[in-house]
């Protein structure tokens, strides 16, 4: 096991390991760090933590201090710059006549760059942007082009559900969802009910996916025939968290409905699960 400190930067949930060092640090107490990016500020979720050896990508970076009054001013100065960093970039955007979105802007700490970070439907020519943007703020400039994924995470907002958007809260890193998993969940199939702010299936999809699927396989599929202790029927619906089903029975040419455990009923599931495509985002 490696004793490591929690960092993370910005608004990004994502945690980064590093050695604290001689330095004891606090909850929620900043630090400038040594990242493969250069020198970053951050701010620490966990002062103290054991990890696997397997975790820990070598060599483990070090805290260079906890910040001081100065490194935090740093900061807060080049947040204040970042307001009138965009409308500029935004000027320059519109004078080149590029197809492209600004998004971000970061100013480095040590002040050695400012990354702007854009979407786009295609590939942009920037070059001359750059070095519209060279001669403005006398600084190496970096354009970075992300998907629409990482749009919503970097703006952020609130999710249908009514909370922030997990990748932008709580999720550090993107899974794949495909349509399968809200086919296990019995969801409707609308895209503008399973999709997020970025137009793809919504992350939380994945959660409990694997308690649907598995539960998904022992379940009888909707419509088909099933023996029940009142008689033979028709699956009409699924209950996956209570594992019930709902049957349409016939007797006496009259109908009804039954809600049954699928322990207690009988039935032959086509073993036909495999043949559903994965559609993968």
């Amino acid at each position: 096991m490696a004793k490591v400190v929690v960092v993370k930067f910005k608004n990004n949930c994502k945690p980064y390991y590093f050695s604290a060092g001689k330095f004891s640090l606090e909850r929620g107490q900043g630090v400038v760090v040594e990242t493969a990016r250069g020198t970053e500020y951050g701010i620490v979720v966990d002062p103290e933590k054991e990890i696997a050896e397997k975790d820990v990508v070598s060599p483990l970076k070090p805290v260079l201090r906890p910040a001081s009054a100065h490194d935090k001013e740093t900061v807060k100065r080049n947040e204040e710059r970042r307001g009138e960093a965009m409308r500029i970039c935004k000027e320059k955007i519109r004078k080149h006549n590029l197809q492209m979105k600004l998004i971000d802007c970061e100013f480095a700490f040590d002040g050695s760059k400012v990354v702007f970070t854009f979407t786009a439907e295609g590939r942009v020519d920037f070059r001359e942007l750059v070095k519209d943007l060279a001669s403005v703020f006398h600084i190496r400039i970096e354009l970075k082009q992300v998907g629409i994924r990482d749009e919503t995470r970097i703006l952020g907002g609130i999710a249908p559900c009514g909370r922030e958007c997990c990748c932008a809260s709580c999720m550090p890193d993107f899974k794949k969802v495909s349509i399968k998993m809200a086919k296990n969940q019995g969801l409707s199939l609308n895209p503008g009910k399973i999709s997020g702010l970025c137009g793809r299936l919504m992350c939380c999809l994945s959660y409990e996916n694997e308690y649907y699927a598995n539960v998904y396989k022992k379940m009888p599929k909707i419509g088909s025939s099933v023996e029940t202790p009142e008689g033979k029927g028709a699956v009409v619906s699924q209950n996956m968290l209570k594992q019930e089903i709902r049957v349409k029975i016939e007797k006496d040419n009259t109908f009804f409905y039954r809600d049954f455990a699928v322990a207690d009923v009988k039935f032959h599931r086509a073993e036909n699960d495999g043949n559903d495509k994965n559609s993968e985002e």
